[in-house]
């Protein structure tokens, strides 16, 4: 299938993000989708800062990716839960991005996740042009496209091969390994905030889980404190060993 160029419908002039909508008016998420979408920008920050240590890159929640023109424009984007594009700049001239436009940018993303609150016909939909399964495989082109379905806590992620996404095999710990990023996607029961929930998480190439930046101050305090009582028991130790020495007729401080 052939997408019409913008000259042979009459367009001399292609929108930016400044021109297109950011928003269609209507409530798609819940409650727990917009914690969601933080806990996995906090916790793979580190991880990116290593991979581009010129801060070169951009990472959109809920934001419309815009891959053709379209009457309302709307109609031709896709606006994924989350996603990460590399080698891009954070901002676009020097201005926030109201949506990433493919035909401004160039760069496709990486990874795109989508949060299904049903059963995740919308999200494996292959209908051309329409189907979010169809944009992403054969328009956008995306290496790799994760869904998660929040009522099962399960979450599926393919790999775009030779122009078709097969459905990648987990490891031996369930997680699904991203190479080009060095990191493995998967489920991590546990509480975030103040919520106990299944939550879509990254671990390390080692299996070791990404820690958002609350939980690893949480984790600094906790070490911070067992230190502190380790030393503490030393102390005592110490100071019961001299109280022997003294009761013996020693005198600790000449040892």
């Amino acid at each position: 299938m052939t997408l019409a160029k913008p000259s042979e419908l009459g367009i001399t002039h292609l929108p930016d993000h400044t021109e297109l909508p950011e928003s269609d008016g209507t409530f798609v998420k819940n409650f727990q989708e917009h914690p969601q979408s933080i806990l996995l920008t906090d916790s793979i920050t580190s991880v990116l800062q290593q991979l581009h240590p010129d801060g070169q890159y951009a990472i959109g929640q809920d934001c419309g990716i815009y891959w053709r023109l379209t009457e309302p424009p709307e109609r031709g984007a896709e606006a994924p839960d989350w996603f990460y594009v590399p080698n891009v700049p954070p901002m676009l001239n020097g201005k926030f991005r109201r949506s990433y436009v493919l035909w401004q940018e160039y760069v496709a993303p990486l990874i795109v996740l989508e949060f299904a609150s049903g059963g995740g016909s919308e999200e494996r939909d292959k209908t051309p042009l329409t189907g979010k399964f169809w944009v992403y495989e054969q328009a956008i082109r995306v290496p790799f496209y994760g869904i998660y379905e929040v009522s099962k806590a399960t979450v599926e992620v393919y790999h775009l091969v030779d122009g078709r996404y097969e459905l990648l095999p987990v490891n031996e710990r369930g997680h699904y390994s991203i190479a080009a990023m060095g990191v493995e996607l998967g489920i991590w029961q546990g509480q975030y905030n103040n919520m106990t929930a299944p939550w879509l998480r990254w671990w390390d190439a080692q299996g070791n889980l990404l820690l958002s930046s609350e939980e690893q101050c949480l984790r600094l305090t906790t070490q911070t404190h067992q230190l502190t009582l380790q030393l503490e028991q030393e102390k005592q130790r110490a100071e019961h060993l001299a109280e022997r020495l003294r009761q013996l007729g020693i005198d600790p401080e000449q040892l």
